[in-house]
């Protein structure tokens, strides 16, 4: 049976900060040798909330059709799933069962995003190890809804107040919000995008890559492309982050369902790709 890998994170110019189609990132997981693209665009939320960054409620079939455009002309070549990153936000749990019960998605990626500015103004006290701590516990209470398959850029954080972020001072808060998604099943991401962030530092940062290894926290990489050229950027990089944090195998996850790929065949698939000679 042929390796399969997937870009895992991609978006759509429908959450206003994404450019190309979902037909033009698809092509692109074609060029590198993967198996599919899973289109996880910003999920609409309801009253307004961050709505510069998602795409509307209205806006909502309209992404469904355009991944399905891809599907249709990529369908001899590459699969082409319909999935959502979620923003998981206390309060609106029931929208988002509601919503997330409204179309079998493949994947859904759970998001805490600390940067938007209703997120700030709840939270944002002044204090920056506070402000940390309590992003970590929000990560975990994401988890414990079970409304998601993924939890997407697990440290995204340590962006919004680099000059302060201090990996050991904040890594028991980690570890007791690890503790708390390890029994829920739910995997992680290692998100390449961090690469190109205030802390050019793949998501998560080694440490806790490592304490996910030891909780048994399947990891899936994706590369959260905002235009077509970064799909499965860093994934070589990511890989090796893997597997010296302790991990032989990454995860993609379909339909509630975890697959495992060996890092050793996942080089492979890209190995292939690019023509280079492996043993």
């Amino acid at each position: 049976m042929s390796v399969k890998l997937y870009e895992t994170h991609s978006h759509t110019p429908l959450c206003k900060h994404a450019h190309g189609l979902p037909l033009e990132y698809a092509e692109q997981a074609y060029s590198k040798g993967l198996a599919g693209l899973i289109v996880t665009c910003h999920n609409p939320m309801p009253d307004g909330f961050s709505a510069p960054v998602r795409m509307l409620v209205e806006e909502f079939d309209q992404y469904l059709q355009i991944i399905d455009d891809a599907r249709q002309s990529m369908q001899e070549r590459l699969e082409v799933h319909t999935g959502l990153e979620a923003d998981f936000y206390p309060g609106y749990e029931s929208w988002l069962e509601q919503q997330l019960s409204s179309f079998d998605f493949a994947y859904v990626l759970g998001s805490v995003h600390p940067q938007i500015p209703e997120y700030r103004k709840r939270y944002w006290t002044g204090d920056t190890l506070d402000y940390q701590r309590t992003y970590f516990r929000l990560l975990a209470d994401a988890a414990e809804t079970q409304l998601f398959d993924c939890l997407s850029h697990p440290d995204l954080v340590k962006n919004e107040t680099p000059e302060s972020w201090n990996e050991q001072q904040i890594l028991p808060d980690i570890c007791r919000a690890l503790d708390r998604i390890a029994q829920t099943g739910v995997a992680m991401e290692i998100n390449t995008s961090g690469a190109n962030k205030a802390i050019r530092q793949i998501n998560p940062f080694p440490a806790m890559l490592k304490e996910m290894c030891v909780r048994d926290i399947p990891v899936v990489i994706g590369s959260d492309a905002h235009v077509p050229g970064r799909v499965a950027d860093g994934f070589l990089e990511a890989l090796d982050l893997a597997e010296e944090a302790g991990y032989a195998e990454i995860t993609y996850v379909l339909h509630h369902e975890c697959h495992l790929v060996s890092i050793r065949d996942a080089r492979q698939v890209f190995q292939k790709a690019s023509g280079q000679v492996f043993s």
